[in-house]
């Protein structure tokens, strides 16, 4: 039987299935009923799913031909530029549980010495190094697997039941007995899990709300969780562990504001479609899920800017987790209370971040106006300037705390001009429906060979380095002749920045080109996509014969 399916002429309407033999109306309420209706009349997916490059052409369906098309309103296609109240509602949403995820993230730095003594590795750099590392792979090896999901499936719904299973995970690691720190470890690792479902999808939602440079600014706010929720983790996770005597309570408070953001997440943000704020409302078919990662391979800037994410994962990876203990044993070396370390450095990294974050976005908007590749640049002199100043820092820090923490303070600075970049630049080169992919490949790149690796390699050298000292400077100084490494990485991602910027403009072009192509093939294919395993995607505002 030919049925005709007809969308609503406004968004409060329902779809109508009209069997077209009998003319009668069945209305349902919702896209995923007509889906669910749509395949149980064995509709296959493979016809209907194409590359966004491949040619159209007609289709026989039913024994009947897809009607000529109609002329599409390409009017209603136009960018979004006023998104309304609630867009800027959910973005601040968003920011918040980002800010809470590096808090509880960096509460375990800031409480490192006190976790090594209850678990009996004081002197075990190596060991301490791994609880990071667990966490960064658990972390990145779902990414892509909520990147496929981020593009396909409710991201509402997928950052909510992440964000509760990272709640309970949280809150069963400040349980773990003294003579269990594989157990401890192993948990940490399923915190990463939590935290990947929201990190790899979140993003892409502000993506779809805004568009040019209102959208590099809502980034540059969401971004500013980075620095600020780092400093408050290890200012709160320190203060808290020292009020309660017990490091453990740091790891009690954050799971209960995990569960009162699924509830602002469920209740309050309402999903944008999928490329909404480019396209006026307009969605795009997701694609299969190997076209998505053979045009990620081909895009030359996505992988430039990959390789330089994965660098600054490297060298903010380690220096978030050994840094700290760097200036502490500073303080014992100079017979100081190092209580203080957490404090200053939690102080300096908001500092920083604040700064780096907008001076990055504020420089790269201005920027523009005389360079299209002004994102890539700026993200390049970041971490090319960043070098000098740690190097001097580690350097010094022993005989000159003061220029230390200042030249560490120039040296976030300049990394975190970047942090908002990396993703917007995300944006300007891959479409819509490719993005939560395309994020999670990126943060399995930059955590596979970044922060995954570089706390426990840079605990491992400064143990060989050390070799049998025990004396506050030798193991200063073994930890900062470790640390220089992480000034090699920052040069080596600036250029790889330097190379996205030679084929970032091309690139965008052609993101762009895809795009209206896209919206014109599929306005005048005038389908519904429908597949058994996912919701049926709007195309079109024309008629569609299944």
């Amino acid at each position: 039987m030919l049925t005709l399916l007809r969308e609503p002429r406004n968004c409060n309407a329902s779809w109508e299935i009209l069997p077209a033999d009998k003319g009668g109306i069945l209305k349902a309420d919702t896209v995923l009923t007509v889906a669910k209706m749509a395949a149980s009349k064995g509709i296959e997916d493979e016809p209907l799913l194409r590359s966004l490059d491949s040619p159209v052409e007609e289709r026989p369906i039913d024994n009947h031909v897809l009607p000529e098309p109609e002329d599409h309103d390409f009017a209603s296609d136009v960018p979004i530029t006023n998104p309304g109240r609630r867009a800027y509602i959910s973005t601040i949403i968003l920011f918040l549980i980002n800010l809470l995820n590096y808090v509880d993230r960096y509460t375990i730095a800031a409480n490192l010495i006190a976790i090594q003594a209850t678990y009996g590795i004081k002197d075990n750099d190596s060991l301490a190094g791994l609880v990071q590392t667990v966490f960064i792979i658990g972390y990145m090896i779902t990414s892509p697997v909520f990147g496929f999901l981020g593009d396909r499936y409710p991201r509402t719904i997928t950052m909510s039941a992440g964000i509760l299973f990272w709640a309970a995970m949280t809150l069963s690691g400040s349980f773990v007995p003294d003579n269990m720190f594989w157990l401890f470890v192993l948990i940490r690792g399923l915190v990463g899990v939590g935290e990947a479902s929201y990190t790899t999808i979140s993003v892409t939602i502000i993506g779809d709300l805004f568009v040019g440079n209102r959208r590099t600014q809502m980034l540059m706010f969401y971004y500013f969780a980075v620095p600020v929720g780092s400093g408050l983790g290890y200012i709160a996770g320190k203060g808290i562990a020292e009020a309660f005597q017990d490091w453990r309570w740091a790891l009690r408070v954050t799971p209960a504001l995990g569960v009162l953001s699924v509830l602002c997440i469920l209740f309050i943000i309402k999903e944008p479609t999928r490329g909404q704020a480019e396209t006026g409302n307009h969605a795009i078919a997701s694609q299969r899920y190997l076209e998505d990662l053979k045009a990620l391979l081909k895009n030359k800037t996505y992988l430039f800017t990959t390789l330089g994410f994965t660098s600054i994962a490297w060298v903010v990876g380690g220096l978030a987790l050994w840094l700290v203990k760097l200036m502490e044993l500073v303080y014992d070396y100079n017979g100081w209370k190092d209580t203080s370390v957490s404090f200053i450095f939690g102080a300096v990294t908001c500092a920083a971040g604040f700064l780096g974050v907008a001076l990055g976005t504020v420089g790269a908007q201005a920027y523009r106006r005389y360079n299209p590749r002004a994102d890539a640049l700026v993200c390049a002199f970041g971490n090319i300037l960043a070098a000098p100043f740690l190097f001097v820092g580690l350097t010094f820090a022993a005989t000159q705390v003061g220029l230390a923490w200042a030249v560490i303070l120039l040296g976030e600075i300049c990394l975190f001009l970047n942090w908002a970049l990396v993703p917007d630049i995300l944006m300007q080169v891959l479409i819509p429906v490719r993005r939560s992919t395309g994020n999670g490949m990126q943060l399995l790149s930059g955590h596979l060979l970044g922060d995954a690796l570089s706390p426990y390699i840079l605990g491992a050298v400064a143990d060989s380095i050390r070799g049998g000292g025990q004396t506050y400077f030798e193991r200063y100084q073994s930890l900062a002749y470790s640390l220089y490494m992480a000034v090699f990485f920052s040069v080596i991602g600036g250029g790889f920045f330097l190379a996205a910027s030679l084929t970032i403009e091309g690139d965008r072009e052609h993101m762009q080109a895809t795009l209206r192509d896209c919206q014109q093939t599929e306005a005048e294919q005038g389908i519904i996509v429908v597949s058994p395993v996912q919701p049926a995607t709007i195309i079109t505002n024309e008629d569609v014969i299944i």
